[in-house]
């Protein structure tokens, strides 16, 4: 998913992909350690999506945070 698509959602449903993102990782990982030929690309995207999620996570909060200050003064 682009960060402009991830910027569109709620905070619930961008914590829900992150943890579904997780997952995709975590599975990857333990078919990788089960022997399987998993390829680094899918690892690296994997990880580079989780990223991308967090950050746009990130800014969301923060711009939450930032609203109720200035409301709050």
């Amino acid at each position: 998913m682009k960060a402009s698509e991830l910027r569109n959602l709620s905070l619930d449903d961008l914590q829900g992909e992150l943890n579904e993102q997780y997952r995709t990782y975590f599975n990857l990982r333990f078919r990788q350690a089960a022997g399987e030929d998993i390829g680094t690309a899918e690892m690296k995207k994997a990880r580079h999506e989780i990223a991308r999620m967090k950050t746009v996570l990130t800014e969301k909060q923060r711009q939450q945070e930032q609203q109720t200050s200035q409301e709050s003064t």
